[in-house]
């Protein structure tokens, strides 16, 4: 059963402002809650691309999505693809041959169906193989970085990806453990990462092994590059007027979003007696609002782990 409820649903559609005869991109169909509710305003000549690295979501969203099957393509890439998925297709509308659409939204992070079942590896809270691979084809996994990462590696990455203060501990009690036998289990790791931390530390803030498996599977997916390479493919292939919505959950993403946008909101530089713009900073984009939009107070009672998260919006000038 994929069971997982859509976060900022509501505020991150409107924020697309929808078109009903537009052309909408879900880089991160997940769930399919947002997709659903965008291509519910679409009209017979709108269209919603939904794009997935999971099975899993995708074959949910076949099925959840099958009233609108006439106005929406799922295609199985991850984001990164996102410009190239678009040329691929001969019915988007291309100008200078860049791809021309009318919306793009993101939803970063695990889908509560991924957390939630043990066999995937993400949590530190079910018992199961080291995996944490959204797309399940890929040859890299949670395992692979534990067992045969060299300790200044594992610590960079839990220190860079986990703003974990007790990287180097951690990096190091792996390393001494994984001499002695291969780290199998997310619960191996856990109790591992449990002892790497002082009791006082374990007794306030988050689950001791937050931090730790949130750095394991961004870096298992390259998450970051990805969402880097992605949220300026997405912005590129905005027409005027076209908008994007993202939704973050953790400072790293949120960091990679707002200074994307800050990028392409940037005006022009040069002294005002200049005859001529050398900068090259012309504005492509606007903030619809200038602060990230959070979740209400009733979304937070309703669904806890929504408590991270924000949401941007800006569109294309």
């Amino acid at each position: 059963m994929f069971h997982h409820i859509t976060v900022l649903k509501e505020e991150a559609v409107a924020g697309l402002n929808i078109k009903p005869n537009g052309i909408y991109i879900d880089c991160t169909l997940g769930g399919a809650g947002h997709s659903e509710l965008i291509a519910s305003q679409l009209s017979e000549e709108g269209l919603l691309i939904g794009l997935d690295q999971d099975e899993t979501a995708l074959a949910h969203a076949q099925q959840k999505l099958q009233p609108y099957k006439e106005k929406v393509k799922l295609i199985k890439t991850n984001f990164s693809a996102l410009e190239q998925v678009l040329l691929e297709l001969p019915y988007i509308p291309k100008q200078n041959g860049v791809p021309q659409v009318d919306g793009c939204l993101f939803d970063l992070g695990v889908s509560s169906p991924q957390l939630d079942e043990a066999e995937r590896g993400f949590s530190y809270q079910h018992d199961a193989s080291l995996d944490m691979r959204m797309d399940r084809s890929q040859s890299l996994s949670a395992y692979d970085i534990v067992n045969n990462w060299s300790e200044k590696e594992l610590a960079n990455i839990i220190f860079k990806y986990g703003e974990e203060k007790f990287s180097r501990k951690i990096a190091r009690q792996i390393i001494s453990h994984r001499e002695q036998q291969a780290i199998e289990t997310t619960l191996q790791l856990v109790d591992i990462i449990k002892n790497s931390i002082p009791a006082a530390a374990r007794r306030t803030g988050p689950h001791p092994a937050k931090r730790t498996f949130q750095a394991l599977r961004i870096a298992v997916n390259d998450e970051l590059g990805v969402f880097e390479s992605a949220i300026e493919q997405a912005i590129t292939c905005l027409a005027p007027g076209g908008r994007i919505s993202v939704i973050t959950f953790h400072s790293l993403e949120d960091r990679i979003c707002k200074q994307s946008i800050a990028k392409f909101v940037e005006r022009c530089t040069c002294p005002p007696d200049f005859p001529v713009c050398t900068c090259q900073k012309n504005a492509v984009l606007k903030h619809i609002k200038r602060k990230p939009i959070l979740p209400s107070e009733q979304e937070l009672t309703d669904n806890p782990r929504a408590r991270s998260a924000k949401l941007r919006v800006a569109e294309k000038i």
